[in-house]
């Protein structure tokens, strides 16, 4: 899914990924500016917050989320902007939590996290699965990027 005000924040910084392209200088801070605007996912959290869970960017809270009533289904206009912000609550946790997992920006704004091995996941694509279909479960996402 292209996120167009990532895209224009990033036209706007000369660069096309946040890590891990030789072409690219990699810069800390411009990194963490990204991975944090990312890690907002505020329709998610909002709902989340009504069903009673605190989302804390950990591994628990994906197996939380993928135990919610899927009452989201209800709004076909919500829907894939809650499964965009699933995919990148996702994203948020796998970076954060597993060794060398980094954000990696593909030209044209779609987020993916690159895993340390080089694999690369597209969360955003695994969040509006998980949203329209219930699978694959966020945890079990998130299992196999630990696992690599």
């Amino acid at each position: 899914m292209n996120i167009p005000f990532l895209d224009n924040w990033l036209k706007r910084h000369d660069a096309e990924q946040v890590h891990g392209d030789a072409s690219v200088e990699y810069d800390p801070e411009r990194a963490a500016a990204i991975a944090e605007l990312l890690s907002e996912c505020e329709l998610l959290r909002v709902r989340a917050g009504q069903a009673g869970l605190e989302l804390d960017d950990t591994p628990a809270s994906l197996a939380a989320l993928d135990q919610l009533p899927p009452r989201w289904r209800d709004d076909p206009e919500e829907l894939p902007w809650l499964g965009n912000d699933a995919g990148l609550y996702l994203g948020t946790v796998i970076v954060r939590t597993v060794r060398g997992a980094v954000w990696h920006i593909w030209p044209g704004g779609h987020p993916v996290v690159r895993l340390a091995s080089g694999r690369e996941i597209s969360v955003v694509e695994a969040g509006l699965d998980w949203a329209v279909n219930g699978a694959p479960q966020l945890s079990q996402v998130y299992a196999e990027a630990a696992e690599a």
